[in-house]
């Protein structure tokens, strides 16, 4: 008699179909487990062994077999022990077969019988629904699967009390309601003083999710205006939730089993790998560029960071995916990231101050700048100088507006937004391309010249010119306007860069 138990891999934010299927044969007593398992699967039989001596079942004097199929698709991590768990005592009698194949089986196993938490849960529980059936899961995450929101959910806390519903001795409780965490505010624009051009392009960056890059001398107050990004962002909405989630669940970050409410702030150190930044490792998992999913990914001291890095954020920041490409596995994650850096303009920081600026200024500018690669820059819609910060700033009182004024503004842009792509793929101005960008962003006669004029005198490429044009929409969308007019084009250009003449 073979006994089978319904799991999954993941392959990114894909739940893939495993069966888990035990058979008893004759011979020397051993578990075997066969199906492309990694460490972690194949110590399973370890973990199982010991937790069902823990409730008082010892393993049958048999040669146990235990596939996982299909056979060719790699199985990684420890959530497959309670699902080869449910396999071996269907196969020996304990459970009824016809009870297990109703439930999909995710968890792990401690050697006591207790079933621990495992990534993926969410992701799992969606899956389940998908295909009609229930799911069992560690206790600590019914919450998490309940999210879902179709199929039953077993949330059960050790071997020994699953078991004990199965055969209806103690039924265990329904697996209570998902909780969403309530949005969290960053720093407050209030306590940013001066600097009313940067807040200005944060502002508009915020409400068309544009890129940024913020230059300036240390001190200048760029990374506190990059933390106070999250402040003026809208929350996400239910479904934008559910994306960010389910990055969490397989990254294992999810917090309490809670959704959050709360856009990601990102902020890797310049040390970052590139596989800590797009994803991978032995085990594939999501990088920074996806942990920031639908919020900010900030880079601090852009050209510390090795090109080579820095170049990878490329293709992402076009699609709005990343894939990571691997011998036994191509796994795709989501990266709608709206990517802020920050950067001194020179090594010793001090570019435009005589006094403090090394010896080899302005050359080593020009060296220092150029380890950020120019497709990368192209990428970026928005340029900022930050200007230092003097003292005579810093004794003003406190700014009239705060983040809640601008959030309330972003607010109004985004929901002009997002009446206009409601057909759409693209949810912000960023996101809008082709003949949608075109029909919504067109400039009047006088801001077609002026940008035809830019596009020649700075060199804009058809990226850039583009990037442009999605800036001038979102500039027209904070004003209320209905088309795009000079005065927004003029402003759009003088966030972009001009590229050298060689």
């Amino acid at each position: 008699m073979v006994s089978s138990v319904s799991t999954v891999a993941y392959l990114g934010l894909e739940a893939r179909a495993v069966e888990v299927q035990c058979r008893l044969l004759p011979g020397v007593p051993k578990i075997v487990v066969v199906g492309l398992p990694d460490k972690a699967v194949a110590e399973s039989r370890e973990r199982v062994r010991a937790a069902m001596a823990a409730i008082g079942l010892s393993l049958p004097p048999k040669h146990i077999v235990l596939n996982l199929s299909p056979a060719d698709l790699p199985k990684e991590g420890s959530h497959f022990d309670l699902a080869v768990a449910l396999a071996l005592l269907g196969a020996m009698g304990v459970v009824d077969a016809e009870t297990l194949a109703g439930y999909v089986v995710v968890g792990e196993l401690a050697l006591d019988g207790r079933i621990a938490p495992s990534p993926g849960v969410l992701l799992a529980a969606l899956h389940a629904a998908e295909i009609g059936k229930g799911l069992v899961c560690p206790a600590a995450q019914g919450p998490e699967a309940s999210w879902a929101g179709q199929g039953e959910v077993i949330a059960a806390p050790d071997l020994i009390g699953l078991l004990n519903h199965f055969k209806g001795n103690q039924l265990l409780p329904p697996a209570p309601a998902g909780e969403a965490e309530e949005p969290a505010r960053g720093r407050d624009l209030a306590q940013v003083k001066g600097q009313e051009t940067a807040k200005r392009a944060l502002e508009i960056a915020a409400a068309g999710g544009h890129n940024m890059l913020m230059v300036g001398p240390p001190g200048a107050g760029k990374s506190l205006l990059a933390s106070c990004l999250p402040g003026i962002l809208p929350s996400l909405d239910a479904a934008e939730a559910l994306e960010v989630s389910m990055v969490g669940s397989v990254a294992g970050t999810l917090n309490g089993a809670r959704l959050t409410r709360t856009r990601p702030f990102r902020s890797p150190h310049h040390s970052a790998s590139m596989a800590a930044l797009t994803g991978g490792g032995l085990k594939v998992k999501p990088g920074e560029v996806s942990m920031a999913h639908l919020g900010v990914l900030f880079l601090d001291e852009l050209p510390e960071f090795q090109r080579a890095v820095l170049d990878s954020l490329r293709q992402p920041l076009e699609a709005g995916v990343v894939s990571v490409a691997r011998a036994n596995a191509h796994v795709t994650f989501p990266a709608r990231v709206q990517l802020v850096a920050a950067m001194n303009p020179c090594r010793c920081g001090h570019l435009g101050d005589p006094a403090l600026a090394c010896a080899r200024a302005p050359r080593c500018a020009a060296d220092y700048q150029a380890k950020v690669s120019g497709p990368l820059i192209d990428r970026i819609d928005l340029h900022v100088e930050v200007q230092p910060v003097t003292a005579a700033d810093l004794v003003l009182p406190p700014p009239a507006e705060g983040s809640a004024e601008v959030a309330a503004r972003v607010a109004q842009a985004r929901a002009i937004q997002a009446d206009r792509y409601r057909d759409a793929a693209a949810r912000t101005n960023a996101e809008a391309d082709g003949e949608i960008l075109t029909a919504t962003a067109e400039p009047d006669e006088p801001g077609r010249k002026l940008l035809a004029q830019a596009a020649e005198a700075m060199r804009l490429s058809a990226r850039g010119y583009t990037r442009v044009l999605r800036v001038a929409r979102t500039i027209a969308d904070l004003a209320g306007a209905e088309g795009v007019g000079r005065i927004h084009v003029a402003e759009a250009l003088s966030y972009r860069r001009q590229a050298p003449r060689s």
